[in-house]
């Protein structure tokens, strides 16, 4: 059957910082004009003070800071000794391939080289030197004390062990979880001129940089190499120098705006312009539909007028709606079994269909589209309807792609900035190109599911190479094939969502994809001090060749191409010692560069400097607890991608608590057990809800909501990231207040209501005595939703906020997550969770003759078990 369009018409009557509980991802910087605009320009320049007399003329083009103008990323090259990179749906410990660096020209321009002060002749060959600060005349160094912690850099600890044995010792080890961070926002941190890069390696200059005052030349922290800046940085004083955002701040973002693209728009209108695209399953049976409607009208009513919307359906055809009539709801219609072909999406895009449509102009036409769609009607179960997802998606993309005409313009123009794919499937994708048989016992399932994983991953590389990200919200209780439909999310930078229903979680879901901001073009570079070495990196991306970024003469850095760039996400990365360390400090420097949803190419850069310590107790008092146990939870899931895995993890998680008391404890007198250092109080409790909650223990049963919850763990902010380890559980008080208590199970008591958040789900208990008054337990139930849905306001994916009572059914989801400390002593109960001391004897005797008895072990019996005394709580 030809694969052409044919028309189905249905009638119908109608940078300021971040918060440290919310990291986040960002993208980088080009193009230098700014395009009009009749708002304020996003970007401002930086102010007066920020500005030195010879800064007023930015430089567009200087060897010595080794730009190309017109490239749209400054590009890096691979690490000489390359790392080993792991992304979720890859064997862990993959190693980087090598290329070698491309060496660049080491000119300085003759107004450089006559800047070079008459004294020091002998320290530079063509802006380089072999020299060390110290030999250097008329020196300034730049830094100041600066804070080790940071909302968008958090390492495990704050200090760095010398000593390369201890430092390596894989059961604690050491790196950083790095985040892009929030849009930007107005302010000195931003920098609208070519950074001063070092020649030798890329690295920047920064508040570490050390500078000849006299010739502008300054020291790189990396490679300590000298560089040159064109004289701006020739100054009287180090006053004058710290009017230089680079020179006086850790983090600036060097932006850049312009005309990148042929559809651009103006930047106060090209995010909210970017094109959505709904791919809707249309096999749904009437309950779910209901649902999925409702979800679709609120969806469209929260978009903002200017956004661009283009709605698909599929099942076993592919219909694509057009907006060009406002009285009818009227598609043109594909099949589904095989690809579109290029001759039949190109009819159908230069036709006179508007398959792109602002809200201002298609709102009506869209509540008349999902009123329009009807409950599948065959007799055929759920998992063996006929559904060409994939198709849909390329025909999707091909609409995003194509011109279309908008009708409050009536002129033709592309889609700019990001687009946005979002699937709303029930069911597998069991038709057409990248489907799997109805049923898993065909004898050629294995094969057929590995070709499809494969079309799959190749369809969302495809809209990634195009900017458009592909979201995938699933719901109902049909079996889905998450294989199968995980790579098209991830290569394309998206995500694979399960819900319960077509309801209220997925509803919230639907409207925060569409609205999160995300960056393109993404590409993250990592350089450390020669001493440290960076062993693994996890997170969503994959590893940069040096054909796609600019490379310098001996660039130290580890490249990633971001597959997307959003504050929900995060790359966790691990580090350790090449060698005993001889110096006082060490050097990192992050660079994020991407395009943000404004269209602005923007260059985050984050420099840090941490101290080395010979002493293993300031080593560990420096830990920070929360960080290392997040590093070795993603360490650990990246390697748990079945069940088995997982029961495998949960003893190498006990080998990891035996390891770290033998290397940095001590054997208590007279024993054979060993105490865990009291430095690191919390961290094994942290792991111990790890071992036992839903990424390693046996409170999901389905393997496809395992594998989603373990990509989306993988992937997420450090926020996120802490809270799917480690629950945070918060008591309600008398008086509406909440107070914060450990995730122990001495929390249910009967007179009182509980909030636990454990990242993808928030579940409140309400007891028993509580619950038997009506209006108060209401109260309280509405005080505890309202504060839920402010913890989670910013979260995506939304959690499920469930609420239940003492006793009922649902509650086990609540208690599995709480440690039974019931079962320790009472002198420990009162040691780890010292609310249980304003409790009355009877109060006591009866939150203990509430508990089932069952053979699980508390945290402390645990710990015991593996012959290590547990830390004293803080």
């Amino acid at each position: 059957m030809a694969n052409v369009p044919h028309r189905s018409v249905n009638h119908l009557g109608t940078l300021t910082p971040l918060e440290p509980d919310r990291p986040s991802p960002q993208p980088l910087s080009h193009s230098p004009s700014v395009v009009p605009s009749p708002t304020p320009p996003r970007y401002p320049q930086a102010p007066p003070s920020f500005r030195p007399d010879h800064m007023h003329s930015p430089n567009l083009l200087s060897p010595s800071n080794a730009i190309r103008t017109g490239s749209p990323i400054p590009r890096m090259s691979t690490p000489p000794g390359p790392p080993v990179f792991n992304t979720p749906v890859k064997p862990a410990a993959v190693p980087f391939g090598t290329s070698p660096a491309t060496p660049q020209p080491m000119g300085y321009s003759s107004a450089t080289a006559s800047s070079l002060p008459v004294s020091t002749p002998s320290y530079y060959s063509n802006g380089s030197s072999t020299g060390s600060q110290r030999d250097l005349p008329d020196v300034v160094r730049m830094e100041e004390p600066i804070a080790a912690d940071s909302p968008y850099v958090l390492f495990s600890a704050n200090k760095v062990l010398r000593q390369k044995k201890l430092a390596n010792v894989a059961s604690l080890g050491f790196g950083a979880i790095v985040s892009a961070g929030r849009e930007i926002s107005p302010g000195p941190q931003i920098i609208q001129r070519d950074p001063h890069r070092c020649l030798h390696c890329g690295a920047y200059s920064n508040p570490y940089t050390s500078i000849l005052i006299g010739s502008g030349q300054w020291q790189c922290v990396i490679c300590e190499k000298m560089n040159g800046s064109k004289g701006e940085y020739v100054a009287m004083s180090k006053d004058e120098l710290r009017n230089y955002p680079e020179l006086s701040l850790p983090l600036v973002d060097y932006v850049q705006t312009g005309n990148r693209r042929p559809g651009f728009v103006p930047a106060s209108d090209s995010r909210t312009s970017a094109p959505v695209v709904l791919v809707i399953d249309e096999c749904l049976d009437e309950p779910h539909l209901q649902h999925l409607q409702s979800s679709l009208h609120a969806f469209v009513d929260s978009l903002p007028q200017t956004t661009r919307l283009g709605i698909v359906v599929y099942g076993r055809t592919v219909s694509i709606y057009d907006f060009s009539e406002e009285s009818v709801a009227s598609a043109d219609v594909i099949s589904g079994a095989k690809s579109p072909s290029a001759e039949s999406m190109k009819s159908l895009i230069y036709g006179t269909g508007v398959y792109l449509s602002p809200m201002h102009a298609s709102l009506k036409v869209a509540h008349e589209i999902f009123s329009s769609l009807r409950p599948y009607t065959l007799n055929v179960p759920e998992a063996s309807r006929d559904r060409c997802l994939g198709t849909a998606v390329e025909a999707a993309l091909a609409i995003i792609q194509g011109p279309s005409a908008e009708m409050s313009r009536g002129v033709v123009r592309r889609a700019g900035g990001n687009s946005r794919i979002i699937v709303c499937a029930g069911g597998p994708i069991t038709y057409g190109p990248g489907s799997v048989p109805h049923s898993m016992s065909h004898p050629n399932y294995p094969y057929m599911e590995k070709t499809a994983i494969k079309w799959m991953e190749t369809l969302g590389r495809e809209a990634h190479r195009h900017n458009t990200v592909v979201d995938i919200l699933c719901a109902g209780t049909c079996p889905l094939r998450v294989p199968v439909l995980q790579p098209l999310a991830k290569t394309s930078g998206g995500v694979l969502v399960l819900h319960d229903d077509f309801g209220e979680a997925f509803g919230v879901d639907l409207q925060r994809a569409a609205t999160r901001a995300a960056g393109s073009h993404g590409l993250l570079e990592v350089r450390c001090s020669d001493d440290i070495r960076i062993t693994q990196v996890i997170g969503p991306g994959e590893e940069a060749y040096s054909e796609t970024h600019e490379t310098f003469k001996s660039d130290p850095a580890v490249c990633i191409q971001m597959l997307s760039v959003e504050e929900t996400q995060s790359f966790s990365i691990s580090m350790e010692n090449k060698r005993d360390i001889q110096g006082d400090h060490v050097f990192f420097q992050f660079a994020f560069h991407y395009s943000d949803v404004y269209q602005a190419d923007v260059s985050r850069v984050i420099t840090f400097k941490l101290p080395t310590v010979d002493s293993v107790s300031a080593y560990l008092q420096s830990v920070v607890d929360e960080a290392a146990a997040v590093l070795i939870s993603k360490r650990t899931l990246l390697i748990a991608k079945s069940q088995k895995d997982a029961v495998d993890m949960r003893a190498t998680v006990d080998e990891r608590i035996k390891d770290i008391p033998l290397k940095f404890g001590s054997q208590v007198p007279k024993s054979k057990l060993y105490s865990f250092p009291k430095e690191l109080s919390c961290l094994p409790e942290l792991l111990f809800h790890l071992r036992r909650g839903p990424l390693l223990g046996n409170i999901i049963g389905s393997e496809d909501e395992r594998s989603v919850l373990r990509n989306l763990f993988l992937n997420a902010s450090f926020d996120l990231s802490l809270r799917m380890v480690a629950p945070r559980c918060l008591m309600h008080q008398e008086g509406g207040t909440f107070e914060e208590l450990p995730a122990y199970d001495l929390s249910m008591q009967s007179d009182k209501a509980v909030i636990l958040d454990h990242g993808t789900d928030v579940f409140i208990w309400l007891g028993a005595e509580l619950s038997a008054d009506e209006v108060k337990s209401a109260a309280v139930l509405a005080a505890c939703r309202t504060l839920a849905e402010e913890l989670t306001e910013f979260r995506f994916p939304a959690p499920r906020i469930l609420a239940f009572k003492e006793g009922s059914s649902q509650a086990r989801y609540f208690v599995c997550r709480l440690i039974p400390a019931h079962k320790d002593p009472p002198y420990e109960q009162e040691a780890r969770f010292p609310q249980v001391r304003r409790l009355t004897a009877e109060q006591r005797r009866k939150l203990k003759s509430s508990f089932i008895e069952f053979d699980e072990e508390s945290f402390c019996e645990w710990m015991r078990s593996l012959r290590v005394v547990p830390p004293e709580p803080r």
